[in-house]
């Protein structure tokens, strides 16, 4: 796990200074070694968090052994023992960033089908004067670029850009103003500069003298088959051993490994698992927090007895709420309205006190039908509920906060499922943001690639959770969070034999007679008792709309001020006040996330707008 960057220019712009400047704003990243390549035309960096072949060997950027190319890798390949004998490649280390390479010259382009892992892979071919740049999967590690006919400029995170780049080249695009503030995060490819984009997950870039080119080399639509996975006895198995090789291969490390454990399905699924594996006491790391109704730590600690492993839990103050807010509002480079952030760094800040490397839950509620919107996703699409919605709707906003917010799930919109996350997440609606917002607004759409069935509402809801609120917002936070502090965190149930699998089970085995997630629970209870988990399902959530009214209200009010609205001009300032009376009432408190996404936005703005 590293971090890289790297420019191929058309014009004399940048040199070994940038390289620098690009390696020092994201050192957190990868402390333990930096390395350089630069030429006229290419610069390469990487900054290198030993996990695999602690040596100076595996140092980069790493040349082929017949010289022609150089790599900078982030992140990590699990088979790549297995490749290296498939393919006969004599190596003289023990890390995989040697056999990625050597198998890039083997096999091309299509070597990228053969990995199993997260990665961003770059490789210049020096002979050809050609960049290659790869992003895994799912797109579990990050890769930002910079575009224009004067240069290509690349890097894990967003910060190591504004480092190189001169200021006046970072312009705010403000179509991403009206998709952060609908959804809570910004999906690739955009970002929210002008000419700075995201390299989309299983997507590939060409970079040479004619310019860039982009292509899948994965894609999840072309992964759905025209005919559901139905047999339950199989399907489990099946399921069994996909999850059981994920967890184990991503036991493989030179330094010490724990997981994340909040109490929930996924995680206890993955600690479980884990700690049959694992020849020592697993590290398992917990945050917990004093607001009973956000508070998993006993049921986290539940399970951590019955596997037995080494638990650690930390307890979240409100004092550390208030000191940790600027930090993640500076540390995510572009607007972030995802506040479960805030105990992500924090359980990453503990976890890496005593280990290197964690593994975590994620991907398990997207795969497996694990959210409220899933289920809504099926009640609104019901004959009798569109005929009926305008009334649902009148009569909800006569309610409580509760049935208020509930309300804003029957409006008409121009995509439902967008919709639907958007208001089970407290955002804002589209027609909430053609009043908010005092530019023209640019709706967001979802785009898909042919599917070859017709997908049920239910599922089509899940599938926008993995395309976009899986990479846009979940992988984000724990890429940044953990990396804040150079922890690597890895994430099994997004190995690519059980996202292949998942795909085409049918929604009636993940959503089973109201009961979420039926076959991973199904799997869970293999190891741990079910009556460690017959409770409401909760998330990974923080008390905002407490910490709003209290160690938090300075802060809001400095963001939410007329003065600071009037100075960026994005938003109708007499919109904003309407807002902040209402929640002034207790029948508005659903909007807190609404304001929260507001503050959130000009702190970011007063700081690099």
């Amino acid at each position: 796990m590293c971090g890289i960057g790297g420019y191929f220019q058309y014009k004399s712009i940048f040199n070994r200074n940038h390289l620098h400047s690009m390696s020092d704003a994201m050192i957190h990243r990868g402390p333990d070694f930096t390395g350089y390549f630069h030429d006229e035309k290419v610069g390469l960096v990487h900054n290198r968090l030993s996990i695999i072949d602690l040596s100076s060997r595996a140092n980069q950027p790493l040349t082929s052994n017949d010289g022609r190319y150089l790599m900078v890798y982030n992140g990590e390949v699990y088979n790549f023992k297995e490749l290296a004998g498939q393919f006969r490649i004599e190596t003289k280390t023990t890390s995989d960033s040697e056999v990625v390479l050597e198998l890039f010259l083997k096999r091309g382009v299509e070597f990228a089908n053969l990995l199993n892992g997260m990665f961003v892979i770059a490789i210049y071919d020096k002979e050809e004067e050609r960049l290659f740049l790869f992003r895994d999967r799912v797109g579990i590690k990050p890769v930002f670029y910079y575009l224009t006919d004067d240069a290509f400029v690349f890097a894990s995170e967003l910060k190591a850009l504004q480092a190189a780049l001169p200021s006046d080249w970072l312009q705010i695009e403000p179509t991403s103003i009206s998709q952060y503030l609908h959804l809570g995060f910004i999906s690739a490819p955009q970002t929210i500069y002008k000419n700075i984009y995201k390299l989309s997950p299983g997507e590939m870039a060409i970079v040479d003298k004619n310019g860039m080119s982009k292509r899948k080399w994965w894609s999840a639509e072309e992964k759905i088959h025209k005919e559901y996975l139905t047999d339950e006895q199989e399907v489990f198995k099946r399921l069994e051993n996909a999850v059981n090789s994920a967890v184990q291969s991503r036991l493989v490390s030179d330094v010490p490994i724990g997981t994340f454990l909040s109490g929930g399905i996924d995680s206890s699924l993955v600690s479980a698992i884990a700690s049959k594996h694992f020849n020592e006491k697993l590290q398992t790391f917990t945050i917990g927090f004093d607001h009973v109704k956000h508070n998993e730590a006993e049921f986290a600690d539940k399970v951590a007895k019955h596997i037995e492993s080494d638990h650690n839990l930390y307890y979240v103050t409100d004092d550390q709420a208030r000191e940790l807010l600027p930090e993640i509002i500076s540390h995510y480079d572009e607007p972030f309205a995802d506040t479960s952030a805030i105990p992500t760094m924090l359980v990453s800040q503990m976890a890496k006190q005593k280990v290197t490397v964690t593994l975590s839950g994620d991907g398990g509620d997207e795969l497996f039908m694990g959210y409220g919107s899933h289920v809504w996703a099926k009640r609104l699409n019901a004959p009798k509920t569109k005929l009926l919605a305008p009334v649902y709707r009148n009569l909800l906003k006569l309610g409580s906060s509760r049935h208020r917010r509930v309300a804003g799930l029957f409006e008409n919109s121009i995509d439902k499922n967008a919709h639907i996350f958007s208001q089970e997440q407290y955002f804002f609606s589209q027609r909430e943001l053609a009043k908010l917002l005092r530019n023209d607004l640019n709706p967001f759409i979802p785009s898909y690639e042919i599917i070859k069935r017709q997908m049920m509402p239910s599922e089509k809801q899940a599938f926008f959770d993995f395309k976009y609120y899986l990479p846009d917002d979940l992988l984000v936070k724990v890429d940044r969070d953990s990396m804040r502090y150079a922890l690597e965190t890895r994430v099994p149930l997004l190995d690519y034999r059980v996202v292949e699998l998942a795909l085409n089970i049918h929604p009636q085995l993940k959503l089973k007679n109201g009961d979420s997630k039926y076959l991973l629970k199904k799997l869970l209870f293999k190891h741990v008792p079910a009556s460690l988990f017959d409770r409401t399902k909760q998330g990974f959530s923080v008390p905002l709309m407490q910490w709003m009214n209290g160690p938090l209200k300075e802060w809001f009010d400095t963001y939410l001020s007329d003065e600071v609205i009037r100075k960026h001009e994005l938003l109708n300032l007499s919109e904003v006040q309407k807002l902040r009376k209402q929640f002034e009432s207790p029948k508005y408190a659903f909007l807190y996330n609404r304001l929260w996404s507001i503050a959130a936005l000009h702190a970011w703005m007063e700081k690099n707008g």
